[in-house]
């Protein structure tokens, strides 16, 4: 199987349904000429043309504005953000139009759009620039929020997000586009809500999702050095979330860490802990523990930005913290 980039992953999800349904198109900050902030859509407007491939004035409430209307009148749109953060300019189109229209219309319209790019820190781009909000987005009833963690789950996601008749939230990580991994060349789908257990344990459940996974993933490692055999969890999406493939690794286990990048208060990890002590409680041999970012705005200086951020230390303090080894 070839290995190829997150970026290049999604970016043949992009053409390939671009190819097949000629109801699809791509609108942004600097996808055309450009070939994409991230290059994520390099060489889609040679194949593509101005038409399908739509550069747009730094203006996302205007162009999200179109893209709702687009897809209510039967296009297909996918609508790149140069970051989540600048969404907040275009979330009344978001929140108050994409996602309510099924709903206001009793069925008579749909809205099957796609927003993506980044979320999260990307480095020393301090505070305006490093927010998560995926667990904004998925706190609103008609949106589903994906955010995957690989090249392969990518592409298999994104070409779910953009057949599927609902708007759904797909985000990503600057931070990520040029991770690598392996791709199949034939045609697959990744059904959205449906979480992917990563590496199968015994002693403790590790849950997470995006680029976090690396943290969840690189704190199994060490814990398996010292016999500890830890279970993780890829949400993939978390709306809908896939709660009973949590419930059953929790009641294998009996422990659950939940490493997650947003701030604590009204976060996934906060859902996820509330439905696994209502469905689970009986199974638990320790209270679960949540690894967030620390409460406060990000900064720029890159040790602070470690101190801050979830990492594999406070991901195995918390683990030993649920199996009472401190």
């Amino acid at each position: 199987m070839r290995e190829i980039q997150f970026r290049e992953a999604l970016r043949e999800a992009m053409s390939e349904e671009m190819r097949r349904d000629p109801l699809v198109y791509l609108m942004g900050e600097e996808v055309a000429e450009y070939n994409g902030a991230y290059k994520v859509s390099q060489g889609m407007l040679d194949e593509f043309g101005p038409e399908r491939v739509i550069d747009t004035p730094i203006a996302e409430l205007g162009f999200a504005g179109i893209g709702v209307g687009s897809a209510m009148n039967g296009l297909r749109p996918i609508i790149e953000f140069m970051t989540f953060n600048f969404s907040l300019v275009a979330i009344d189109q978001v929140i108050n139009s994409a996602a309510k229209v099924m709903s206001m219309s009793g069925g008579q319209y749909s809205c099957p759009i796609v927003f993506r790019g980044p979320t999260g820190n990307a480095g020393m781009l301090s505070s305006q620039h490093s927010q998560n909000f995926e667990n904004w987005f998925a706190n609103t009833p008609g949106l589903k929020v994906v955010v995957p963690s690989n090249p392969y789950d990518a592409k298999g996601l994104l070409k779910s997000a953009i057949r599927d008749n609902d708007p759904v939230i797909f985000m990503e990580s600057e931070l990520m586009y040029g991770d690598k991994g392996q791709v199949p060349e034939e045609e697959y789908l990744i059904p959205i809500g449906q979480a992917n257990v990563v590496r199968e344990g015994n002693d403790v459940t590790i849950v997470s999702f995006g680029k976090i996974m690396k943290v969840a993933l690189a704190a199994a490692d060490e814990l398996a050095k010292n016999g500890v055999s830890a279970e993780v969890i890829d949400l993939r999406s978390v709306r809908p979330i896939d709660y009973a493939t949590i419930i059953n690794s929790v009641k294998k286990t009996n422990r659950c860490v939940i490493v997650e990048e947003a701030w604590p208060l009204a976060a996934i990890s906060s859902e996820l802990t509330y439905n696994i002590q209502r469905n689970a409680f009986d199974y638990l041999d320790a209270p679960v523990i949540r690894v967030n970012s620390m409460d406060l705005p990000l900064p720029y200086a890159p040790t602070l930005i470690e101190a801050i951020l979830p990492n594999v230390k406070r991901t195995l303090q918390a683990v030993e913290s649920v199996m009472y080894k401190k």
